[in-house]
């Protein structure tokens, strides 16, 4: 029988970002978008201000969510910088998605700096990445320039701001290597 650690390194390790391009037409049943989101539920959080805020956008909405982004991309950009191509890119990841989750954290400056309820928000995103993959479910964290723009059509409060995009979907994609450094590079051991 394995040990819980090694099932939590082993969903770690094999943990991959996995792209719209990558995702089957499978539905991902609701029951399952609710346990992603659940698991962000238990990230850590100074003070328990819990700032995840979440919107969850499928069928039509997830179409409407792409063409707002759009928009956006085509507002912002001078016409000499526009690119046809990343505006029908942005549409068609909407199409390819399944599901796309709308990252946002109510921010409670009064309590605690900003940096620590955007470190919560990732701790909830990783939660979820890692659930997704013990479902074999693909995921990854998208954060485009247009998502500072979507205060108002995603009804934000005031004290609110989106952090990212989660794109999810069922996917055929091969598992690959993580293509990491060395940890021994990467920490200091200072014992006296």
């Amino acid at each position: 029988m394995e040990k819980e650690i090694d099932i939590l390194s082993s969903i770690i390790q094999r943990r991959r970002s996995i792209f719209p391009n990558s995702y089957t037409e499978q539905e991902i049943p609701v029951a399952l978008i609710n346990q992603v989101l659940e698991s962000a539920n238990y990230a850590p959080t100074h003070k328990l201000t819990e700032p995840w805020r979440f919107t969850v956008f499928r069928n039509e909405g997830k179409m409407k969510l792409a063409a707002e982004l759009a928009r956006l991309y085509k507002e912002a950009t001078p016409e000499h910088l526009f690119l046809q191509k990343k505006f029908d890119s942005i549409l068609e990841k909407g199409r390819q998605a399944n599901c796309i989750i709308t990252l946002n954290a109510a921010l409670h400056t009064d309590k605690v700096p900003e940096w620590e309820e955007l470190a919560a928000l990732a701790c909830a995103v990783q939660n979820m990445a890692l659930t997704a993959e013990a479902l074999n479910i693909g995921a990854y964290w998208s954060s485009p320039g247009m998502i500072d723009a979507l205060g108002s059509f995603l009804e934000l409060e005031k004290n609110e701001k989106c952090f990212g995009l989660f794109y999810m979907g069922y996917h055929n994609e091969s598992p690959r290597a993580a293509k990491r450094t060395p940890m021994a590079a990467k920490v200091k051991w200072v014992e006296s």
